[in-house]
């Protein structure tokens, strides 16, 4: 209180469970780079000099010393980390190049120690993953030999089962799988598609300039829907436009929860399709364009509790039971009845964003000041507005939320010229990075708590913006 001292602590950006590109700490050429803050200590508004200088030159030299210098650590866990992120990179190409959108290996342990937490569950209490015997596959791996465990193929693929028999447990760990993680994680060995992107209804989010026409047509009042705006999208609006952008962006595997999705989007049954006639129902449902879909290359994978009516477009179907995995295709394909679906499933359309729509100035401010701040991992402050992310489930650390921030305006001021497509802009965007590293956000600030996002995270907060404007272009 008052004038007692306050201050002296150092301070470094903490990682998670996954292994991400980040700023903290960073190898070149010439060495190693860590980056920090020191809260000088001070009373009032005087530095106390002398404990300042204790803690850059002792308490300092001894964290390095610590932490970054190799005959500190434990030699067996920094080899065990770096061959763990070997082994992960090289199974998510073999998957790849194997057909497969995801691979769960066996002994992966995939429930959560808690709902807020990311840490694996105790191992003497999880049940251990086990791949079913008709979907095994094998991989060897540059440091951990051959692995087995389920392979998920391309196509359509439905995880269903009882209440809380852990369906929605696989389905979480298969949209984190697009990260490597570290060792102990218990989802070493689960990757998938690096394209992958979770969609769900977003009741209220803006959408801008969207070809929503695959899904929706024939409005009330004559209302278009090949350059659909809104500021505030229903559920199933807003799943329509949330699969047309990541499919503008690039996204090869979708992953839905049922739960999370709009129902008269995913479904019309047989006895509402009597009662409401097809020309008088906007919605063209999900389960009549999977298919089309899938023949284009577009994956999907998705968590259906209540609605057998999926078994009719189904290729794989796993059943979860008791957190255990079967292959019930067969007795599902017994249950399905014919369906006719759309021969094509429509057009993407290409947008390019306005620059002159992005602007991250608050009132009052002075002329020429942006502030861009974040308010945890969901929850991007852009001047005056904010930027929710937190239908966006696979954003994995804040500081990625933080590069997700600034670089808007680094592509708005780089490669926003009103014609380029967003796919272009994001195209750029991760060149840049890859060049530059992340601290081409920032030139000369040395700023350490950034993570690297992925290009559908920073499309999606692009696209959630308010402001933004989109020109459809060709």
């Amino acid at each position: 209180e008052g004038g007692a001292p306050k201050g002296g602590d150092l301070q470094m950006d903490s990682p998670t469970q996954q292994v991400l590109e980040r700023t903290s700490v960073t190898m070149t050429a010439t060495g190693i780079e860590a980056r920090f803050t020191v809260a000088l200590p001070a009373a009032g508004r005087s530095i106390l000099g002398q404990k300042a200088a204790q803690i850059l030159t002792e308490a300092l030299p001894t964290v390095v010393k610590q932490a970054l210098l190799y005959a500190s650590l434990d030699a067996r866990s920094v080899l065990q980390h770096v061959d763990t992120v070997e082994d992960q990179d090289s199974l998510r190409r073999q998957v790849t190049d194997a057909g497969l959108v995801a691979f769960v290996g066996d002994g992966s342990i995939l429930p959560r120690a808690s709902g807020n937490s990311d840490a694996p569950m105790d191992p003497n209490q999880a049940i251990k993953f086990q791949s079913p015997p008709s979907l095994a596959r094998q991989f060897s791996l540059p440091h951990r030999g051959t692995v087995s465990g389920m392979g998920i193929p391309q196509g359509i693929t439905l995880i269903v089962g009882g209440g809380f028999h852990g369906k929605s447990t696989l389905l979480q760990a298969l949209q984190l799988g697009v990260y490597n993680v570290i060792p102990g994680d218990g989802r070493e060995l689960v990757v998938t598609d690096p394209t992958a992107v979770t969609i769900r209804a977003e009741d209220g989010r803006s959408v801008e300039s969207v070809d929503i026409s695959p899904f929706i047509n024939n409005l009330p009042f004559g209302k278009q829907t090949t350059d659909f705006s809104t500021p505030d999208a229903s559920g199933s609006t807003s799943q329509a436009a949330n699969i047309l952008e990541a499919l503008e962006m690039g996204a090869k595997t979708m992953l839905i929860d049922e739960d999370t999705a709009a129902t008269n989007f995913m479904v019309r049954d047989k006895r509402m399709m009597q009662l409401v006639a097809p020309s008088k129902e906007p919605i063209t449902p999900y389960i009549s364009k999977v298919r089309p879909l899938s023949r284009t290359g577009v994956s999907s994978i998705m968590v259906i509790g209540g609605c057998g009516d999926y078994f009719d477009v189904a290729d794989l179907v796993i059943m979860q039971e008791n957190y255990s995995a079967s292959d019930v295709t067969q007795q599902a394909a017994q249950l399905a009845q014919p369906l006719s679906d759309e021969q094509s499933f429509g057009k993407v359309a290409r947008r390019a964003p306005q620059s002159d729509t992005i602007n991250a100035a608050r009132e009052g401010d002075r002329p020429g000041h942006e502030k861009v701040a974040i308010n945890g991992k969901h929850l991007i402050r852009f001047g005056d507005l904010d930027i929710g992310l937190e239908s966006i489930h696979q954003l994995a650390d804040k500081s990625q939320t933080r590069a997700i921030g600034d670089a808007l305006i680094l592509a708005r001021d780089s490669y926003m010229d009103g014609r380029t497509p967003l796919s272009d802009v994001l195209d750029k965007l991760e060149r840049r990075f890859d060049e530059q590293g992340l601290d081409a956000l920032m030139p000369g600030r040395f700023i350490g708590n950034y993570a690297r996002p992925r290009r559908y995270e920073m499309g999606m907060a692009i696209n959630r913006l308010r402001s933004i404007k989109f020109r459809q272009v060709k």
